[in-house]
């Protein structure tokens, strides 16, 4: 692979980066400066060599998680996981060969779709709007335990959509 330009190198990983940040547990804030961070950490490195795609995404993730890790430190924290692997395999199986996410983001949205009016809405107030299962059910009309099973249902169908429409194969 050749080298890509600084420009190249951020447009072609920016995105996977911040969801993967994301992923980890990071507010839309933090994540955008450890991406931020990331890449120029990154690029002022006069040993960094651009061997493939792969490589470099886990390259840049790994950066990226060893940021995270010294903000915690930093912020007196507490870490997110003590298994990088763990993560990587995880973020793998999600994101697949598409090192940007952007294929598995779009398989959400057009899963999410599909789903009844009632189970779209259940999903927005919990995910969207970080409701209490209590406070889904009164505005849905139904109990707690509705709620909770409404949002069960809908996780399930959406997992199974997501998963027909990406890519599960392992990354090479």
């Amino acid at each position: 692979m050749s080298q890509l330009s600084p420009a190249e190198l951020i447009l072609r990983h920016q995105n996977g980066i911040w969801r993967y940040l994301r992923a980890l547990g990071c507010d839309a804030s933090t994540a955008d400066d450890l991406t931020q961070e990331t890449f120029l950490r990154v690029l002022r490195r006069e040993t960094f060599v651009q061997h493939s795609d792969v490589a470099t995404s886990e390259y840049l993730r790994r950066t990226a998680y060893n940021l995270l890790i010294s903000n915690h430190r930093k912020l007196k924290r507490v870490q997110v996981s003590d298994s990088l692997l763990l993560l990587d395999e995880s973020w793998q199986r999600w994101a697949g060969k598409d090192l940007t996410g952007d294929e598995a983001v779009d398989a959400l949205r057009s899963c999410l779709k599909s789903l009844s009016e009632r189970a779209q809405s259940a999903i927005r107030l919990r995910y969207v709007e970080n409701l209490p299962r209590v406070e889904i059910g009164e505005a849905l009309g139904i109990s707690d335990h509705g709620a909770r099973n409404l949002l069960q249902r809908a996780k399930a169908q959406l997992r199974e959509c997501v998963g027909q429409r990406i890519r599960t194969d392992p990354i090479e």
